[in-house]
């Protein structure tokens, strides 16, 4: 699901940075996760239709950061997209975004109480409670296999003021107004 998303996530960080001309996304190699794939082109197709630059930045592990984040510097971006993958690491990744002036966007919501600027992401809670339905009817004697694949169909959008000021952004009463929280 999470790269299935990334209009979204790229007219989120439009919205958030007016003047953005330069994305970046960090992912790991398709060796180390086949998933990378289809988020990073999910990202491309995106910020190609918005007109935006789009930088990928595919690294094997945390050993590199450091390394991917200077590239990003190197390339001017904006933004930086992060993979689900990495989301252990959050704190580490928030820390090289700050000190490269990058607005950090995740599906993570602790990532985001931590200092990245903006998460969008299923509402896992919500996905949560739906699974007692799966675990009922399998109780009951139903084939997991007979039983339907739902994606999730609602999603939690959250953004850091104090991360926003930080970065110089001012964030706009319409955009504050869709938030499902805003961490001050």
């Amino acid at each position: 699901m999470d790269a299935e998303i990334g209009g979204k996530r790229v007219q989120l960080l439009h919205e958030l940075i007016p003047n953005i001309a330069r994305i970046a996304v960090l992912a790991t190699t398709p060796t180390t996760s086949s998933y990378s794939g289809p988020f990073v082109e999910d990202l491309r197709l995106a910020a190609t239709r918005a007109g935006l630059q789009f930088e990928p930045i595919l690294i094997g592990g945390p050993s590199e950061f450091q390394s991917a984040f200077g590239a990003m510097s190197k390339a001017e971006a904006q933004a930086v997209v992060v993979q689900a993958f990495f989301d252990p690491q959050y704190v580490m990744l928030i820390e090289l975004a700050a000190k490269y002036h990058l607005a950090y966007m995740s599906g993570s919501r602790d990532a985001v109480a931590a200092g990245g600027l903006v998460s969008l992401s299923p509402n896992w809670q919500e996905l949560y409670t739906r699974a007692a339905f799966y675990v009922d009817k399998i109780l009951k004697g139903a084939k997991p296999a007979d039983l339907p694949v739902e994606q999730p169909t609602k999603f939690e959008f959250i953004v850091n003021l104090k991360t926003a000021k930080a970065l110089g952004l001012t964030v706009s009463p319409t955009v504050l107004a869709t938030a499902d929280e805003v961490i001050e």
